[in-house]
């Protein structure tokens, strides 16, 4: 069907084998971001996978070392590719920064 894409919910192990509980969800997708990930080379069930993943691991949602088991990568390959794409591995704000800071400082 144009315009939908659908994947079943696999966790691949490192070898590239999957495992068991898979449910099947469908999306919606604009035939133009169909086109363009198919020009680049990019299966939708694979970056939309790694979407969902980068984005419930910037929200908090998801450990480092889940969100690379997800995506089938060590946590520290996960770290690094999660910098590359702009989401920092600490996340503290100003305040929980110096608190964090001040706390250091008096081990």
């Amino acid at each position: 069907m144009p315009g939908s894409v659908q994947w079943r919910n696999e966790t691949p192990y490192r070898n590239g084998v999957t495992r068991g509980n898979m449910e099947t969800a469908h999306i919606e997708l604009d035939q133009d971001l169909i086109v363009l990930l198919e020009e680049l080379r990019r299966p939708a069930k694979q970056a939309a996978r790694e979407l969902i993943v980068l984005e419930l691991y910037r929200q908090g949602d998801l450990s480092s070392g889940r969100a690379a088991a997800l995506l089938g990568m060590e946590r520290e390959d996960f770290i690094r590719h999660a910098s590359a794409k702009g989401i920092p591995y600490f996340q503290l704000r100003g305040d929980e920064l110096r608190r964090e800071l001040d706390a250091s400082r008096g081990l």
